[in-house]
């Protein structure tokens, strides 16, 4: 399927990776795909989302907030009831172990090399050479992936969508229209 790729898809696909990997996620989900369509910026299924209000820095901020757990078990005020300054305990924990010791998401491994895609995020690319058949194109552009993204319909990319407002009907209709009939 990838032999079909266009260059906007490729680096889509690129740009999802690096996403995943500045965030910390040891996967690539859709809302890495869809902050990697964005992040393109040029092609369809990105000028289609610009159109839309949204903005890489919004996107990136909403996914950041959802897929990093709360830190419920360092809660400074209910430690100082029992005496205990966090403060001080992580000036004292960096000092032994190094900087963000105590920080759940720093301690995260991530695998070198290769980010696998998770079980939705490969349906979507599925989705996506679906989508280009349908349209009766030989190709998978960036614009092909962001319909992919919509007619598999859940997971975090089309959850930030619908927060966002985006009128999900609407942005299909407007990135099927960008879509050249012909990879460029």
């Amino acid at each position: 399927m990838f032999e079909r790729f266009t260059d906007d898809a490729r680096q889509v696909v690129k740009l999802a990776q690096e996403e995943a990997r500045r965030l910390r996620h040891p996967w690539i989900g859709t809302e890495h795909l869809l902050l990697g369509i964005l992040d393109e910026g040029h092609g369809p299924a990105a000028q289609a989302l610009i159109g839309h209000g949204l903005t890489l820095t919004d996107l990136h901020g909403w996914i950041t907030r959802i897929t990093t757990p709360a830190d419920d078990a360092l809660d400074p005020d209910a430690l100082a009831v029992i005496g205990i300054d966090l403060d001080q305990v992580r000036q004292a924990t960096e000092a032994s172990f190094g900087p963000g010791a105590l920080d759940p998401k720093a301690r995260r491994v991530m695998p070198k090399g290769h980010i696998p895609f998770t079980k939705r995020a490969k349906k979507t690319l599925e989705l996506s050479l679906r989508e280009s058949l349908a349209l009766g194109h030989k190709y998978i552009g960036s614009g092909h992936l962001l319909l992919g993204l919509l007619r598999g319909g859940d997971g975090l990319a089309v959850r930030a969508l619908v927060e966002a407002g985006v009128d999900l009907a609407a942005l299909r209709a407007d990135v099927t229209r960008r879509i050249p009939p012909k990879a460029a």
